[in-house]
């Protein structure tokens, strides 16, 4: 029964965060959680169904060519470099007020997906891509490794407001969520077992859910429509780091 709620659970909210780019993740573990799994199994299992979920994801966004490889690239290995430099730095701060910096930045953030209308970025030179997802890579990697979050809640909107095509950010995202989940999967996974069962039932589900969600951001929706779902994302983000750090 638990196992089946948790398939369901799974791909809706797959669906709709793939629309986003962020992966399902973050919701995922507390839910797992909630409905009586292991704190290690339920991280473990919820990272490993993100890397599932953007690969399908990925793969139909590469056809559709939505994927910006040249930005993308630099991103996934300066973010990779500077992740731990972040989580390092962090040891010697006090968690509570670094959260509760990342909740402001997506009270920020989130309202500039819903209002904010930047002028459409042309398609600028492979050299420019380059330093600029290097820029975003450090931006993301390093707030993503201090705050113990993943980087892809920090890419998506500054994409956006940097001008590109919220599909194209979205998807871009998505490739990247895929090895930075692998890698946190890899991390927990070293301390808790993976229920086969619950694996199996979600990993189909989570797998759907990703492709009705890329096929509802390429073939469905318009570009504001994709800006609102990752403005209520990062509302919904938002509001679950509130009730975490004040309960």
């Amino acid at each position: 029964m638990v196992t089946s709620i948790a398939g369901i659970i799974t791909f809706i909210f797959t669906t709709l965060l793939t629309i986003a780019g962020v992966g399902a993740a973050f919701i995922l573990i507390p839910v797992f959680i909630a409905m009586g799994i292991d704190i290690h199994v339920a991280m473990a299992t919820a990272l490993l169904l993100n890397c599932i979920a953007m690969v399908f994801a990925s793969y139909r966004y590469a056809q559709k060519k939505l994927i910006m490889w040249k930005v993308a690239v630099p991103i996934l290995i300066v973010a990779t470099a500077l992740s731990p430099l972040g989580a390092y730095i962090s040891t010697g701060m006090n968690k509570d007020v670094l959260l509760w910096l990342f909740v402001a930045f997506l009270l920020f953030a989130a309202p500039m997906m819903l209002f904010y209308k930047p002028k459409q970025k042309e398609e600028s030179s492979k050299i420019k891509q380059i330093i600029l997802g290097m820029a975003i890579g450090a931006f993301a990697g390093f707030l993503g490794g201090m705050l113990g979050v993943g980087g892809g809640n920090f890419i998506v909107p500054v994409l956006v407001w940097l001008g590109f095509n919220p599909k194209k950010a979205s998807a871009t995202t998505s490739f990247i969520v895929i090895f930075s989940s692998l890698s946190g999967f890899l991390g927990h996974a070293t301390v808790g077992n993976i229920s086969l069962p619950l694996l199996g039932v979600t990993a189909v589900a989570s797998a759907l859910g990703a492709l009705a969600g890329a096929w509802l951001m390429t073939d469905k929706l318009k570009q504001e429509h994709v800006k609102l779902v990752i403005g209520i994302v990062l509302l919904g983000i938002a509001a679950r780091m509130i009730w975490t750090l004040l309960i």
